[in-house]
C-alpha cells in the first residue's frame, strides 16, 4: 500500500473519530432517567473493560511493568484521570440537561484555550495572528456571558478541562490506547464503588428498567457507554499515525460543528442574537488561527525544500529518506 492510500485511510479514521464523538450528544440522552454522576461512573468502568479487552486481543502488555517503576508519571496519569473525569461529567449534564449547544462552544474554544496555556505555563511565544485569535476569542466569551446572562461556565469548564488533560498527556508520553487504558484503571475503584453505593441504596440504574426500555436493553446501553467510548480513540491512534498533525488539528472541528448542528436541529436550543454573535467571533477567532496554522505550514515546506536543494544528495546507505507526509510512523 502506498503513502498516499495510507494517508486516504488516516484521513477517513480521524473523520470517523471526530464524527463519532460529534454525535455523543444523540447517545447520552438514552441513558435517563439515570443521573449524569451514574452514566459517568457506569462509562468509567465499562470504558477500562473495553479498552483492557481490545489490548488483550493484541497482546499490548509489555509497556505495564516499566512504567509501574515511574511513580511520577503514574502521578501524572492519576491526575489526567481526574481531569477528563470532570470533562466528562460536565459534558454529560450539559447534553442531558439541555445545554448541548454550549458544549459544543466549549470544543470550538479549546484550541484557544491551548494557546493560552502555551503562554502562560510554557512561555511559549505567539505570532501577531494567534494573539488576534486569542483577542478575539475572548471577546467572544464576553459577548456570549451577555449573550447567555451568565457566564458559559459549562463551555469554559470543558475548554480549561480538555486543555489541562492534553497538557497532562503531552508530558505522560503514552500512546493513546494505553494512556486511556491507565486513565481508566485510576478511576476504576472509585467508579464501581459508587455503582455499589447506588445499586445498594436501590437507585442505581443498572439492572432496572428506564421508561418504556426493558432493564436488559437499558443494562445493555449502559455496558455500550464503554464501547463508544473506546472505539473513537482507537480510529484517533489509526489516523495521528497516518497523517500529519495539521490535518487533525483541521478534522477536529468536525465535533463541535456535529454537536451545534444537533444542538440547534434536533434539541431545538435557542439561539438568540447576541449568542449568534459571540459563535460568529469564536469561529472568526478559529478561521483566523487555521490560516495563521496552514500558511506557517507552507513557509516550513517552503524553507525545508529550500535547504535540501541546497545540500548536496548523500548517499542512501548512509542517510535513509524521510518518509513522505502521511505515511505510517513507528514508535
Amino acid at each position: 500500500m502506498t503513502d498516499q492510500d495510507e494517508a486516504g485511510r488516516g484521513f477517513w479514521y480521524g473523520a470517523a473519530a471526530y464524527g463519532m464523538w460529534g454525535l455523543f450528544p444523540l447517545f447520552w440522552p438514552l441513558l435517563e432517567p439515570a443521573g449524569a454522576v451514574d452514566i459517568l461512573a457506569n462509562r468509567m468502568v465499562w470504558s477500562l473493560v473495553a479498552v483492557a479487552l481490545m489490548l488483550l486481543v493484541q497482546r499490548r502488555w509489555a509497556w505495564v511493568r516499566p512504567l509501574l517503576a515511574q511513580p511520577r508519571r503514574l502521578a501524572l496519569v492519576a491526575a489526567a484521570a481526574a481531569v477528563i473525569s470532570v470533562n466528562w461529567g460536565v459534558y454529560i449534564w450539559g447534553v442531558n440537561s439541555g445545554h448541548v449547544v454550549e458544549t459544543s462552544l466549549g470544543y470550538f474554544i479549546n484550541p484557544l484555550v491551548t494557546i493560552g496555556f502555551g503562554v502562560l505555563l510554557l512561555h511559549e511565544r505567539l505570532r501577531r495572528a494567534q494573539w488576534a485569535a486569542v483577542g478575539i476569542g475572548v471577546l467572544a466569551v464576553a459577548v456570549l456571558t451577555i449573550g447567555y446572562g451568565r457566564l458559559p461556565w459549562i463551555a469554559l469548564t470543558l475548554a480549561l478541562s480538555f486543555a489541562t488533560y492534553g497538557l497532562l498527556k503531552k508530558k505522560v508520553a503514552l500512546g493513546g490506547q494505553e494512556g486511556f487504558a491507565l486513565e481508566s484503571a485510576a478511576m476504576f475503584p472509585f467508579a464501581l464503588g459508587f455503582l455499589i453505593y447506588l445499586q445498594v441504596r436501590g437507585t442505581g440504574s443498572l439492572g432496572h428498567a428506564a421508561g418504556t426500555t426493558p432493564a436488559w436493553a437499558h443494562a445493555g446501553l449502559l455496558v455500550l457507554s464503554g464501547v463508544i467510548t473506546a472505539v473513537p480513540l482507537l480510529c484517533f491512534g489509526a489516523a495521528a499515525v497516518r497523517v500529519p498533525l495539521t490535518t487533525l488539528g483541521l478534522l477536529q472541528y468536525l465535533a463541535p460543528v456535529f454537536q451545534f448542528l444537533i444542538g440547534i436541529t434536533v434539541f431545538h436550543e435557542s439561539m438568540p442574537p447576541a449568542r449568534w454573535a459571540g459563535f460568529a467571533l469564536v469561529w472568526a477567532a478559529l478561521a483566523v488561527l487555521t490560516y495563521d496554522a496552514l500558511r506557517r505550514l507552507r513557509a516550513d515546506r517552503a524553507a525545508l525544500a529550500a535547504a535540501a536543494g541546497r545540500t548536496p544528495a548523500a548517499p542512501a546507505a548512509d542517510h535513509p529518506a524521510e518518509p513522505a507526509p502521511g505515511a505510517p510512523v513507528t514508535r
